[in-house]
Order: C-alpha cells, then structure tokens, then sequence
C-alpha cells in the first residue's frame, strides 16, 4: 500500500524547502533567497505519530521562471495537489497576506482534500497576533510555525496526522532500496529523461536549458519485485564557473548522492567529446570506490558514423585509470536499452558485495609475486606475508607486508589487475590496504594470520591503494 502523500504548496519564498527540511530532519531541499530555486516535486518519508506519509516539496506558484519553465513547474505543482492526501498551505508570517496569497488560496479552495493554513517565520510568540489576517483566506484556523526556530513541529506534525484519512498510512516507511542509483554528468546529458523513463511519467522536468535540475531528486519504482531508488541530479560544471550559492549547492548535492549511492550511472553525451568535467567525476566517483557504468546516452544520433567498439576505446584512452568501468549505450529519450543498463547496476552491486575465501585469495597473490616479483628498493624486496579480505562494497583487502614503502604505485597497479582478473572483481574498484607486519611474524613467510596484539604494542605502517 502506497504511503499518503502531504504537499506543502504556496507562493515563492515563503519557507518550503526550509519546512520540507525541517520536517524531513534532513537537508534535502535546495533553500536560498533567491525565488524559483525548487523546480521539481522533491519526496521524502516522515514518521507522524504511528505512521509514515511521503511529504513533497514544491515549486513557488505564480512566479515567472527565469528559463521559461514556469509550465513545468505548475504541472509539477498540480501532480503534487492531486497525489496529496493532506495539503499544507504555507504563507509568510512576517509579510502578511500579498494578493498571490489569495491567487494560491483560488487554486486550492475546490480541490476537495484538507488545506491546512501554516504561517511560517513566526519566529516568536508576539507575531503570531499579526496573522489575523490570513483568516480571509477562507481556510480556518492558521497554526504558527517557524522552520528556522524550530518552532511548534510537533503541533503541525499532530494537525497533519488528524487531518489523514483514517484507512491512510502505513507502519512503516516502506522497504529499504535493494539499489541505490545515483544518475551523474554534465549538464543536458539526459539524466532527468533516463529518471523519467524509469518512473514511467514525468517525474522530473526536461529540457534543453542546462541546469534545470537544481536538487537531488529521489525516486523509487520495482524492478523483479525488488524497490530501486535513483537519485536525479544536478547536471556538473566545473567548480571554477560555479557562480552562484544555487549552483554550489547543486553540486554537493551532486556529490553527497555519489556517496549515498550504491552505484553511480555516470551519463556521457555521445555527440560531445569527453570534458574536463567528466575526468573530475569520474575521479570523484573512483575516490569513493563506487561501481560505476559509463552509460553513453543519445547514441541514436552518432549512430552510423561512430561504433560503439571506437566510442569505447576513447573513452578508455581519456580515462585509463577507469579500464575496468563497463559501459552501456542508449538512447533515453526512446527508452531503448534503459533495462539492460538496470540489470547491469544489480549485477555490479552483486559483484561489489562478493567475499572470496582467504586461501583462494592468497593463492591470487601468491601467484601474482611468483610472476612478476617486486622491485628491490633500498636494497630490500618486497614480500606479502599473507592476504585477507576484510569487507565489501567495496571489496576490502589487507596485505600484510614486510613494508609498505618497498611497493611502487606500478606494481601495485599490476596487483590490483591481478586480483580483477583471477578474482569476481572484474567491473567494481578495490580497496587495497598494505599493512606492516610485526618483525617477529615476518620470520616465518608462511601465509598465517597475525596473531591479535594489544592497541598500544601496534606500531604498523599502513597505506591505501586506491587504483
């Protein structure tokens, strides 16, 4: 059962995204002074007494927006009025009723659902007698809040809940995303059609103004019976052209979804040559150890004079340290290859979650030292006493060494190919850990696990491979 959805609606820079925030217990909403920022519809879960509804953030209505969106945004707004259960009409507490007020309360009076009337920025009590104003509107009793202040959350969260349906909400918040899916890329790469296609409607506005996803946009649909969750973000610049406080936030939100997610679709234009731009993601995402597809979107108009084997080798010429990423190639806008891309993601997150037995591991290792030994460096070889893999996603494995200092960044590239080729690593990055190994342990080069010491007699010298 689908949870009830609670919209908050009204007139630009009244408080919405600091509401829908404040509720939500999180920073999820773009919030700046500047009006229009929030375009899309933006959804999160929140616990109300015994329950759980979806509360959604909207754009400012009756405003003009600066890249003649303004039709994408009512209809973002009318989507959000006929899904919601509960309306929660804000208006500014300070300013008073403006006659866009009252064009906003027009809109509302027949939708035939509760509209509750909140005046944010209330910030303290002796305003709350300057409200008196908004009961012209027609809505009733108006309840005096302030986001910034934190005040009387727990009286709106109780007037929401009073206000549901009774057979609405569940117990719980629904169930946790089997895959998180973080679609990145530069600007007008076809990231908010590729969500849509996936949401089978129009989730989030397209167009071809860049930058007109601002937020982090989350949406969940089913795949094979399981719940998948991808995450719409902003399109990336460089962040020596970001100008303004909306495009910063844009791009760590950006950002804080590559770290959230459990792999990363990151979009490439086909018709454009690879940016400065997509090297600097690229290496974002790989500094996370995230499973990442290359998907090459607009295929469909190269198509005829590039191959997807030529596009391939490009991109592995530009981003050599990335080899091992797959990649995928589609065109959004009709929907053509969109499943094989999702079967991809499960596959990697699969991979990325796979633990391989120790002796198994240290036979890869072995095998790899008996190859190609190591350099000597200082008059010393390097030498791996023993291997194990400590966690997944990512694959996590410790070699315990007679010094970290005695392995180059070369070698440790061709270890690293070894354990992806002889280990179920092929597609997903590894984290590699060098320790020092005690000097008593090191006498002995049997492959034995070093014998549990006190914090305080370990002295070991430890490096990260990040290749």
């Amino acid at each position: 059962m689908p949870l009830p959805q609670v919209a908050i609606v009204g007139r630009p820079n009244v408080g919405k995204s600091s509401l829908f925030n404040w509720l939500a217990g999180r920073r999820i909403a773009i919030v700046d002074p500047t009006p229009g920022v929030t375009r899309d519809r933006l959804v999160a879960p929140v616990q109300i007494g015994e329950r759980y509804v979806e509360l959604i953030d909207t754009g400012g209505m009756g405003i003009e927006d600066i890249d003649r969106l303004t039709a994408d945004v009512e209809r973002q707004i009318e989507r959000a009025i006929a899904a919601a259960s509960v309306i929660v009409f804000l208006v500014d507490g300070r300013a008073g009723p403006v006659p866009l007020d009252e064009a906003v309360a027009e809109r509302l009076r027949g939708v035939g659902k509760p509209v509750l009337l909140v005046a944010n920025k209330c910030d303290h009590p002796k305003l709350d007698d300057q409200v008196g104003e908004f009961y012209k509107l027609g809505f009733g009793d108006v309840l005096c809040v302030s986001a910034q202040q934190h005040r009387n959350q727990e009286r709106l969260l109780r007037w929401i809940e009073e206000n549901l349906p009774a057979d609405a909400g569940a117990s719980g918040p629904g169930p946790d995303a089997a895959l998180k899916l973080a679609i990145v890329g530069r600007r007008n790469t076809g990231k908010s059609t590729f969500i849509n296609c996936l949401a089978h409607g129009e989730r989030t506005i397209v167009s071809e103004v860049e930058g007109t996803t601002r937020d982090s946009v989350d949406v969940r649909f089913i795949k094979d019976g399981k719940t998948i969750l991808a995450i719409d973000t902003a399109g990336v610049r460089n962040r020596g052209k970001v100008k303004t406080d909306v495009e910063f936030y844009s791009l760590a939100r950006a950002e804080r979804s590559i770290r959230r997610a459990d792999v990363v679709l990151h979009f490439l234009d086909a018709p454009k040559r690879i940016s400065m731009v997509d090297k600097q993601l690229a290496g974002y995402v790989l500094e996370h150890f995230k499973p990442a597809i290359f998907v090459v979107n607009k295929w469909d108009l190269v198509k005829g004079r590039l191959v997807t084997g030529e596009f391939g080798d490009y991109v592995r010429r530009v981003l050599p340290s990335l080899d091992f990423v797959p990649m995928a190639f589609l065109t959004a806008k009709d929907g053509k290859n969109v499943q094989q891309v999702l079967d991809l993601a499960q596959s990697l997150h699969k991979q990325a979650g796979t633990h391989v037995a120790t002796g198994a591991l240290n036979r890869v290792v072995h095998q790899a030292l008996v190859d190609r030994p190591p350099s000597d460096r200082a008059n010393r070889q390097g030498k791996v006493y023993f291997a194990a893999q400590v966690a997944e996603r990512p694959p996590t494995i410790v070699l315990f060494t007679n010094g970290p200092q005695l392995f180059d960044n070369t070698y440790m590239r061709y270890l690293i190919k070894a354990l992806r080729d002889h280990l179920p690593f092929q597609d997903v990055p590894i984290k590699l850990y060098l320790r020092n190994k005690r000097r008593d342990d090191a006498e002995s080069d049997a492959p034995k696990r070093p014998a549990r010491r006190s914090r305080k007699r370990s002295k070991e010298v430890g490096q990260l491979w990040d290749v």
